[in-house]
């Protein structure tokens, strides 16, 4: 494909899709990571002069430079890699995490050189016959995102599933098997280097603080998870419980005819999703919508049926609905669906006290779903706390606590929020940072705890203050309950 005679410079690149003149293109890739590497290899495959740089200069690092190197790209790794933009740059695609402040994105955009994100280069070079279902959210997305797969294949289909976690996305829209629809799940960093995305139908799970210290305000992290809305075609899930979804509904450009669909825990009104005595039934995608409802599945085929899974599962099977997929396929989904580790996963209960590893709760949304499924607790929590305050969580929870163990760098941001909205519960404070500091917190909260209490790890915090991610964080704590047990 020969450059168009009415575009030039970015324009020409704005315009360029799968069968685009990548050959006749120079794209720097900034980061090496999983969708770096993936966008790098794509791009070297469709004839573009790739340069990728990232700052990093480890072993995984090394290895995928080797591998580009072999296919034809030029990677330059390590401190002062990405001080300055290449002479001649068409095109940059970032990996998700990089702010636009860092150096390489802004001499981009002073330059007018176009910045995309991995997601934003999938879309270009997708399969068009082949539908997007996205998701997103503060919390809940892999879940939700694992449901709604089950549920696509429980239809039948071949299903992509890819995103923020899994596959990347530039990899399953040119996977040579082809799929019948791709399954995405986006974080608001992916979003943030959206530009031309527009899907067939998409959800927004819930907003909630986060990220805040990479988005900088919480409506500029509300705006980038709207973009999941914009252009969509059929249907825009949102969530009835938070007014900030069905906002960002509202403000979205849709194709014309594209409708609202929201989810309750409540009785669904017409065009929602929702739960009715123990049933999740369905009053959007059935032909009566006034007067009918399809039953989709049994609250008891969700696991765990705590309230934030129950949305979870409706939130997937609003966006299989809007595909046309019938109910059966979505109660055998969930039937099928094996819930993720480090998501209120029980490790043992001993002298009927349950120890639950919910890591995944890194935030203070998703710990405060996590503390509302029980009754009586003693929290594990502490990380860092990524620019979160703590005192809606603590006034949430305080009657539910039996005590508090907290551990890691911000600890006392959430021991200061204890002492103004809960003085009256006990609070320990784990002050070491070695390989022994989950041993101790686990031993505090077994100490504090009574005889029907739940011992829960919901950090309402990011781990890699002690710990590698939430998986190993998980994994010492349930070591270290092992560990206790046998005792």
């Amino acid at each position: 494909m020969s450059r168009p005679s009415d575009l030039n410079g970015p324009e020409w690149v704005q315009a360029a899709e799968r069968n685009g003149p990548w050959p006749e293109l120079s794209v720097v890739v900034a980061g090496i990571g999983v969708s770096g590497f993936a966008a790098a290899d794509a791009l070297v495959r469709l004839g573009a002069r790739v340069t990728v740089v990232d700052e990093h200069d480890g072993t995984a690092e090394r290895e995928r430079a080797t591998v580009l190197h072999m296919l034809g790209a030029a990677a330059y790794l390590g401190p002062g890699s990405t001080a300055s933009l290449p002479e001649g740059t068409d095109l940059v695609v970032t990996s998700p995490g990089w702010r636009s402040d860092a150096p390489l994105l802004a001499a981009a955009a002073a330059s007018n050189v176009p910045v995309w994100g991995e997601v934003e280069l999938a879309w270009r070079l997708r399969d068009r016959s082949t539908p997007w279902l996205a998701l997103t959210g503060t919390n809940g997305k892999t879940t939700t995102l694992r449901m709604l797969t089950q549920m696509l294949r429980a239809s039948g289909l071949r299903v992509g599933s890819a995103g923020n976690v899994g596959d990347p996305i530039v990899s399953a829209v040119l996977d040579p098997a082809g799929h019948d629809v791709l399954a995405v799940e986006l974080s608001s960093f992916q979003l943030h280097w959206t530009h031309s995305l527009a899907v067939r139908s998409a959800a927004v799970l819930n907003v909630a603080p986060d990220h805040l210290d990479w988005h900088g305000t919480m409506d500029a992290y509300a705006a980038d998870k709207g973009r999941i809305y914009q252009g969509v075609e059929s249907s825009c899930v949102y969530n009835v419980a938070d007014p900030v979804t069905e906002r960002l509904v509202r403000e979205a450009d849709v194709v014309e005819g594209a409708r609202a669909i929201g989810f309750t825990l409540d009785v669904p009104r017409v065009g929602m999703v929702g739960v009715v005595d123990g049933v999740l039934v369905d009053r959007a995608f059935v032909d009566e919508r006034q007067t009918s409802a399809a039953e989709l599945a049994s609250v008891d085929d969700v696991r765990p049926s705590a309230p934030h899974n129950v949305a979870n599962a409706l939130a997937a099977a609003a966006l299989a609905r809007s595909l046309g997929v019938p109910p059966v396929a979505v109660r055998d989904g969930l039937r099928g669906y094996e819930p993720d580790p480090h998501r209120a996963a029980t490790v043992a209960t001993i002298d009927d006290v349950t120890f639950v590893d919910d890591s995944k709760a890194t935030n203070t949304h998703a710990a405060t779903a996590a503390l509302g499924a029980y009754e009586s607790i003693v929290w594990i929590a502490g990380g860092l706390a990524k620019g979160a305050t703590f005192d809606e969580l603590v006034l949430g929870a305080r009657d539910r606590l039996r005590g508090v163990v907290l551990m890691g760098t911000d600890r006392s941001l959430i021991r200061a929020s204890l002492a103004r909205h809960a003085p009256e519960v006990p609070v320990v404070e784990v002050t070491t940072t070695d390989n022994m500091a989950m041993e101790h917190a686990v031993r505090a909260a077994a100490d504090m705890a009574r005889r029907g209490d739940t011992v829960l790890l919901a950090p309402a915090c990011a781990s890699m203050d002690m710990f590698v991610d939430y998986a190993s964080r998980g994994d010492a704590f349930a070591a270290a309950v092992r560990r206790h047990g046998d005792r």
